[in-house]
């Protein structure tokens, strides 16, 4: 995990922008920071703030290879088949890090090439200044993010966060601009003209939700059984872990209790032992009090034995942590704020208090598995289908920037098994009618897939929304109560009566988003148009609000349901 930052268009003869835009992005790549221009490029700049995970000596960026000396390149990604592209095309590797591929495979056979051999997470800038062209590309799943700033004036930016963008405004007062995502799947191609502006030439779709994998497989298809589809599951699964093992630095897991993450955790450490990692992996779970999260997550440590910590959180530890979370996410949608400020109490604990920084986690289970409580209303399974792929298409902005602001607000790399291509393509192109939830449990067909292995307990396997609350959905429940009560005296009865006026692009209808949306302007003023498409929502539902208690399946206990 690093951060990546790069300017075409303004001239300057000095870093000066940096303080304001650069350096906004600096916690993600603690370890070291390089800004860079080449007068070959006029008005170019690339940055990087550089978190060592892997070739600790030769791995900063930008990277520029003695054999094209005209190609640079910044990456914010782990490429999990680095070595073995190497070993297919011949490549003559001079560093040990994983990101020279990207510029041996363009220096052979262009950018297409690039994207689609690539197995992993990665958000690049590649310049190519023979060419005069500027090139960008995100991952499948948007893991790893990308933001865009695009000047009517040619102006070009690109951030792994959007507030190494937002104050450039200053820096082009009389050009219109916006600050979007870039587009997950995708790679585009810049012109840089004489005066340094750029001219976009083509910008692709290279991929698209559950789309076979155009690069050599890890897993050899040989090794799955064609009328076992749990057993393909378990090797699928497990293979994404494995490949996921590549770090130099101690690797963790988050674990909440519930299945995704314990399921993680327990593949997490049988991979781990026979990888002959020679310290145990670390487990990470927070809640308030005994909370059930708490006592389900202490139960899978246990049984996996781990180094296991509990962190308990305070509604005073809620209230001086809000406002930050909503600056890191960098945005104001309802739900997204409301998971994150766990996580990043979580995320933040991981940093000071122990030597864990590549942290794992089981981000994606839900989208691709069904695990929502509103996939039980499904109309049918094409329905079901059409919405896990919609919600994989979108994760980039919900789920997806939750994890990844969260622990890179602490320096923290973050891993998700369940966002693997391989993974992805064999579990969403299963027929429709195995993947949907079964006897009103979500996930039946993941949880069938691990059953009676073992791996963590059965009541944890089986420890699903209708018997309880998920681990997550627990600590949601605190946070809701807790955050109610903070907001509720900071924002004026009749503050909502002015909402439609202030913020006519997703409405608050609540005192609570309200105050989101508040705080949100104050940091990306004018910007929620390109960073907040729309409120996440569960579908098939009369709700009006995106939590999972006012579903009438929710049947998590307590006074306040």
């Amino acid at each position: 995990m690093c951060g990546i930052w790069a300017l075409f268009g303004i001239e300057s003869k000095s870093i000066a922008h940096c303080d304001d835009s650069f350096f906004k992005i600096k916690h993600r790549g603690p370890d070291a920071w390089r800004v860079q221009h080449d007068q070959e490029v006029k008005d170019g700049f690339l940055g990087f703030v550089r978190l060592t995970i892997i070739d600790s000596t030769y791995g900063m960026q930008p990277l520029v290879l003695h054999q094209a000396p005209h190609l640079s390149v910044i990456c914010n990604g782990e490429l999990y088949n680095h070595k073995a592209l190497g070993e297919q095309f011949g490549f003559d590797y001079e560093t040990k890090g994983d990101i020279e591929c990207i510029l041996q495979l363009y220096n052979a056979y262009g950018i297409e090439k690039v994207v689609e051999n690539l197995d992993g997470v990665f958000a690049f800038v590649l310049v190519d200044k023979r060419a005069q062209k500027v090139y960008a590309g995100r991952d499948p799943y948007g893991v790893r993010p990308l933001f865009r700033l695009v000047a009517d004036d040619g102006v070009l930016g690109f951030s792994s966060e959007a507030k190494g963008l937002i104050n450039l405004e200053n820096m082009i007062p009389k050009s219109k601009f916006k600050v979007e995502q870039y587009p997950p799947g995708h790679y585009s191609e810049y012109k840089i003209n004489p005066d340094g502006k750029c001219t976009l030439v083509s910008e692709k779709r290279y991929y698209t939700v559950g789309m076979k994998p155009k690069f050599q497989l890890y897993t050899n298809p040989s090794s799955l059984v064609p009328n076992d589809i749990c057993q393909n599951i378990r090797t699928l699964l497990c293979a994404s872990v494995r490949k996921r093992l590549m770090s130099e630095r101690r690797i963790g897991c988050l674990l909440s209790g519930g299945l995704d993450s314990s399921l993680i955790a327990g593949i997490l450490v049988q991979e781990s032992k026979a990888a002959g990692i020679p310290y145990k992996i670390q487990t990470f779970a927070i809640g308030m009090g005994e909370s059930p999260d708490i006592l389900a997550a202490r139960q899978v440590a246990a049984h996996l034995g781990t180094e296991h910590h509990e962190i308990s959180f305070s509604a005073e530890d809620v209230a001086s942590v809000l406002d930050e979370v909503i600056f890191h996410l960098e945005t104001a949608d309802i739900t997204t704020i409301r998971a994150s400020v766990g996580m990043y109490l979580l995320s933040r604990y991981i940093k000071e208090k122990t030597d864990s920084t590549v942290i794992f986690s089981g981000e994606g289970a839900d989208e691709v598995c069904q695990g929502y409580i509103y996939f039980r209303d499904a109309p049918d399974a094409a329905a079901g289908d059409r919405e896990s792929r919609r919600l994989l298409s979108d994760i980039y902005m919900y789920d997806g920037l939750r994890a990844d602001r969260t622990t890179a607000a602490h320096s923290l790399e973050l891993r998700v098994p369940f966002l693997d291509q391989e993974f992805t393509h064999y579990y969403l192109n299963l027929p429709a009618e195995v993947r949907q939830p079964r006897d009103g449990v979500e996930k039946f067909l993941l949880r069938s897939a691990f059953d009676k292995m073992n791996l963590i307990p059965d009541s944890i396997l089986w420890r699903h929304k209708e018997a309880f609350s998920d681990g997550v959905a627990s600590i949601k429940k605190s946070l809701f109560q807790v955050i109610q009560e903070f907001v509720d005296p900071k924002v004026p009865n009749d503050a909502l009566n002015s909402a439609e006026k202030l913020y006519p692009h997703c409405t608050p209808k609540t005192k609570e988003s309200f105050y989101y949306r508040k705080v949100f302007e104050k940091f990306y003023h004018d910007q929620a148009g390109w960073l907040v498409p729309y409120y996440w929502m569960p579908k098939w539902t009369n709700v009006s609000d995106p939590s999972a208690r006012f579903i009438k399946h929710y049947a998590a206990k307590d006074d306040g349901s």
